[in-house]
Order: C-alpha cells, then sequence, then structure tokens
C-alpha cells in the first residue's frame, strides 16, 4: 500500500508541469479577487469558492502575504473535458490565484488548460476541449485586472 501511494506521489509531482500564466494588475488582492468574481458570474459561470490562503497562513504564524483563490466553474465548459476522460475532474473546477508577489505586485494566475489537463489525461484531447476554457480564463483575468 505505502508504495503504491508513493507511486502515486510521484506521478502527481511530475505531472505538475502545466504553464502558468499571470496577468499583472494595479489592484490589490481583494479588489481584484472581487473584480473578478463580478466578471465571472456577469458571464454565467459560478462562482463555488474562495479561498483566502493569506488568511491560512496567518493562523499557523506565517506570512505568505495577500493570496486568494477563486474556485469557479460553467458545466457547459468543463462537462465536455470531463466526458473525454473523468479523471479530468481532477483539474475542474477552474480556479485562479490573486496574490501579490514578494515585490508587491499583484496577479491573477492561473494554469494553461491545455498543459493541465494534458498531464492527467491519458490521451490526447480533442483541441476544442480546452479552447473554451483557455478563452474564459484570459478573458475573465483581463477584464478582473483592467
Amino acid at each position: 500500500m505505502f508504495k503504491q501511494a508513493l507511486v502515486g506521489l510521484t506521478l502527481l509531482s511530475t505531472a505538475a508541469t502545466a504553464e502558468v500564466v499571470s496577468v499583472p494588475t494595479d489592484k490589490s488582492v481583494p479588489e481584484a479577487a472581487d473584480a473578478l468574481i463580478d466578471a465571472i458570474e456577469n458571464a454565467g459561470a459560478t462562482v463555488f469558492a474562495r479561498v483566502d490562503h493569506g488568511a491560512g497562513a496567518q493562523k499557523v504564524g506565517e506570512d505568505i502575504g495577500a493570496s486568494q483563490l477563486v474556485i469557479f466553474g460553467n458545466p457547459k465548459v468543463g462537462t465536455p473535458a470531463m466526458i473525454e476522460d473523468r479523471t479530468l475532474g481532477l483539474a475542474l473546477p477552474l480556479h485562479v490565484l490573486v496574490y501579490e508577489n514578494a515585490e508587491g505586485a499583484v496577479h491573477l494566475s492561473y494554469e494553461a488548460p491545455a498543459a493541465r489537463l494534458a498531464d492527467l489525461s491519458d490521451r490526447d484531447l480533442p483541441e476544442g476541449v480546452t479552447t473554451p476554457m483557455a478563452g474564459a480564463l484570459s478573458k475573465l483575468t483581463s477584464v478582473a485586472a483592467q
């Protein structure tokens, strides 16, 4: 059992090679996260959660700066991917990390869907599966950053 878990962890760690896309903004982390949530809801998608990583770190006596993860999705966009390969549900719903880096710059960052989902899938995914996700992430983060 331990050996299987170790192999699984090794596979997960090697799969985490997805391309990260970062969109800079002049907004604060809370302002950018609020703007992202507004953009998501205005696009007809659902916000499932907003995780405050910065507050969590403070609870254990650490300071990682302002950092919030927004988790959201739209079944019209995510379902086709999971029809192709159910394990892609590990990467869905979509999520964007809104954070302040060590230099004080705020970014909205996400993993490029084609790379992330390809890391998880045991087959080549049709381009039409990830293109709508990439388009939504690009548009939503751009709107939120303005």
